[in-house]
């Protein structure tokens, strides 16, 4: 687990005490109040109209994925110590009995479980790749999608910034490399712009995925010298190290080649999307401007409560 440092769980203590955030007893999991949330929806507001003239295609997905299309994205490659699997009992009138006096004895109750069907959703573009597949060949012009949804990460901390369960607004772009990189590229731009527009200082870097294990490391200096993973950086709890608020991942043809999505001439489309983390972005417009928005300046305020 992340060990906080003094500034994080100061920052924490503002959010608890001024009811913001919501302990649950569990690292990285908060309840969140009325005020917390209106700043998330005013800044979803806020992408949406930015957004409008793109037409991108709106689908909202549940927070739960296809197990099977789970295993063939290549997540569980990468990133095992993120993942989350959905259990089930399913099990008879004695094993649920043996399954209560287990929980009774404070031992492990998990053996009176199977794997059902879905998996928690690690990303909220996830769910687009095997639905585009699924439509057939793309046009000349490829596709682009509007997704959100809540994600789940294994990753217990008691930085506010790094929560297990989050919420992502994503942009998912389907087309041509050329097509793809030129507007990732331009999201970048107009994503610093935005968090600009809302009284943020942005840092960009070029990044790289959490991957797991020796074989990892490799991934990690690979995806930095391609450049296939730019972020968006804004001060939560310190100034010095500031969090990724936005990512823009440029996936090569990975999920076109797993998933089969192909143009019409029969070529492996490639894929980009950018991300939002709307937790992270209404952490810092409150450790920026504080606690109270009604005391923001009238420059944010005019942008995102128009």
């Amino acid at each position: 687990m992340h060990i906080n440092n003094p500034r994080e769980q100061e920052f924490v203590d503002k959010l608890v005490r001024k009811g913001l955030l919501i302990p649950t007893g569990v690292a990285g999991v908060y309840g969140r109040n009325e005020v917390f949330e209106d700043v998330i929806h005013r800044f979803d507001d806020f992408i949406t109209v930015s957004a409008r003239n793109d037409m991108a295609e709106v689908i909202r997905f549940p927070p739960v994925l296809n197990r099977k299309n789970f295993e063939l994205s290549g997540y569980l490659q990468s990133f095992p110590q993120l993942a989350g699997s959905i259990f089930s009992f399913e099990g008879t009138t004695e094993e649920h009995e043996k399954l209560l006096d287990t929980i009774h004895e404070g031992k492990d109750w998990s053996i009176y479980q199977k794997m059902t069907d879905v998996v928690l959703t690690p990303a909220a573009c996830y769910p687009v790749y095997p639905v585009a597949a699924a439509r057939g060949p793309i046009s000349q012009a490829g596709c682009l999608f509007d997704v959100m949804s809540y994600c789940f990460r294994h990753e217990p901390s008691t930085d506010p910034a790094r929560l297990q369960c989050f919420r992502m607004r994503e942009f998912v772009r389907i087309a041509t490399a050329d097509e793809v990189v030129q507007w990732r590229d331009a999201w970048i731009e107009r994503g610093r712009r935005m968090l600009e527009d809302v009284g943020l200082f942005v840092i960009s870097d070029v990044a790289n995925d959490p991957f797991f294990g020796r074989g990892g490391r490799m991934l990690a200096i690979s995806q930095r010298e391609q450049r296939l993973k730019l972020e968006l950086l804004v001060s939560i709890c310190s100034d010095e190290n500031p969090t990724a608020v936005m990512s823009c991942n440029y996936h090569q043809e990975h999920f076109g080649h797993i998933f089969g999505i192909n143009d019409e001439s029969g070529n492996c489309a490639e894929t980009a999307c950018v991300g939002f983390g709307m937790e992270r972005i209404a952490l810092a417009l409150f450790h920026t401007h504080g606690l109270d928005p009604n005391r923001w300046p009238a420059g944010v305020r005019g942008k995102l409560w128009h």
